[in-house]
C-alpha cells in the first residue's frame, strides 16, 4: 500500500523493473510461482537492465569478447561473459530465456570436464563457488554437469572451515564464494555434506564477526559494492550468512551496527564503491590484473536501490529494522 513503506514506495517507483523483483524476492521472501513475483520477473526479462544485457550478447552466446566460439568467457575483467552472467542471475533471469540457456551451454562447454573450471582441475574457490551460485538461480542446480563443481567445493573446504584462493592451509574472509554457493542451492536440495559444510563455514565467518581477520582493518571490506564480482565485503558476509538461517546469532552484531550506522535518514542505503575498491594508501599494490573494466549499475556516493534492498533484506530476517 503506498505510504505504509516509504522504502518500499521508492524502490517500486524506479523505471528499473529488476529492483521490484528483487525486493519481493529478497525483502518479502515471495516463493518462485508467486504472481507478483512472476510478473515482475516477466517485466525485467522485456526492458530496463535484464534486457540491455541480453541484447548486448552476440548470436554465439557470449559477451564482450571477440572470438566466437573461441571467446574468452572469463577476460575482460569485469564485463566479459562471466561477469554479466553473474548480474543477470541477481536480477532474475532464468534458463527459461533462451539467451540465458545459450550462455550456459557456452560456459558449460568451456569450463566443464577433468582439467575444467567447474570441479576439475583448473578449479579455484572464486570462480567455481560463483558458478554454482549463479548457475543454481539460474535454475541448473541439479545438472549432472554442476554435481563435481559441488563436490569440488566440498573437498577443498579448510579445516578451521573456510576456504582459500591461493593453496594457504587456512580460510580467509574474502574466499566467501562458496558459502554463497551452498546459500543459493534450496535447503530441501542440500545433501547432508553440504549442511555440514556450511555450518562449518558459517561458524567460519561468524567467529570473527564477519569483519576481522587479523589485526590491520581492510577499508573496503567495511564498504558497500554492487555488483560485488568476486570480491567480499560486510553486507556480502550479512546476505549470505542471514539466507543461511544465522540472522539470530549475535555474533552478527557489529556488522549490524555498521548497517545501521550507513543507513541514511530516510531510510535508504548509499552505494560506497565499484570494485575493484582501491582507495586506500595500504592496498594500492594490490595486482588486479589489468586490463579492467569497472561495470556498474549505480553512481557510488548517492542513494541505490541494490544496496537498500540487500541492506532491508539483511535486517529483516535478524528481526532488526
Amino acid at each position: 500500500m503506498s505510504g505504509a513503506d516509504p522504502v518500499r514506495d521508492w524502490v517500486f517507483g524506479s523505471e528499473e523493473p529488476s529492483h521490484r523483483f528483487r525486493w519481493l524476492a529478497e525483502v518479502e521472501a515471495r516463493p518462485p510461482g508467486d504472481p507478483e513475483l512472476e510478473a515482475a520477473r516477466a517485466e525485467a526479462l522485456s526492458r530496463g537492465w535484464v534486457r540491455k544485457l541480453l541484447d548486448e550478447q552476440l548470436p554465439e552466446g557470449h559477451w564482450a569478447s571477440p572470438g566466437g566460439a573461441r571467446a574468452n568467457l572469463y577476460r575482460p575483467k569485469y564485463v566479459a561473459t562471466n561477469w554479466k552472467m553473474l548480474v543477470l542471475s541477481d536480477l532474475g533471469a532464468t534458463r527459461t530465456e533462451p539467451q540465458v540457456a545459450l550462455a550456459v551451454e557456452r560456459f558449460f562447454g568451456a569450463f566443464s570436464g577433468p582439467e575444467g573450471d567447474l570441479g576439475g582441475s583448473a578449479s579455484e574457490v572464486c570462480f567455481t563457488g560463483n558458478a554454482v551460485r549463479m548457475l543454481s538461480r539460474f535454475g541448473y542446480g541439479e545438472d549432472p554437469r554442476l554435481a563435481d563443481a559441488i563436490q569440488w567445493l566440498l573437498t577443498t573446504q579448510k579445516p578451521d572451515g573456510g576456504w582459500d584462493c591461493f593453496g594457504r592451509p587456512a580460510g580467509s574472509l574474502d574466499c566467501w564464494e562458496a558459502l554463497a554457493a551452498f546459500a543459493a542451492l534450496p535447503a530441501s536440495r542440500r545433501s547432508p555434506a553440504v549442511d555440514t559444510a556450511a555450518r562449518r563455514g558459517a561458524e567460519f565467518y561468524l567467529s570473527r564477526g564477519l569483519l576481522d581477520e587479523g589485526p590491520v582493518p581492510y577499508p573496503p571490506w567495511r564498504r558497500t559494492h554492487y555488483p560485488v564480482h568476486y570480491y567480499y565485503d560486510f553486507l556480502v558476509g550479512l546476505d549470505v550468512l542471514t539466507r543461511l538461517g544465522h540472522g539470530q546469532d549475535g555474533r552478527l552484531v557489529p556488522a549490524l551496527d555498521l548497517l545501521l550506522s550507513k543507513r541514511n535518514e530516510d531510510g535508504t542505503w548509499n552505494l560506497d564503491a565499484l570494485h575493484p575498491d582501491l582507495d586506500e594508501p595500504e592496498i594500492t599494490d594490490y595486482d588486479v590484473f589489468s586490463p579492467f573494466y569497472p561495470f556498474g549499475l549505480d553512481w557510488p556516493g548517492r542513494p541505490s536501490r541494490s544496496i537498500t534492498i540487500t541492506a532491508t533484506a539483511v535486517l529483516r530476517r535478524t528481526g532488526r529494522r
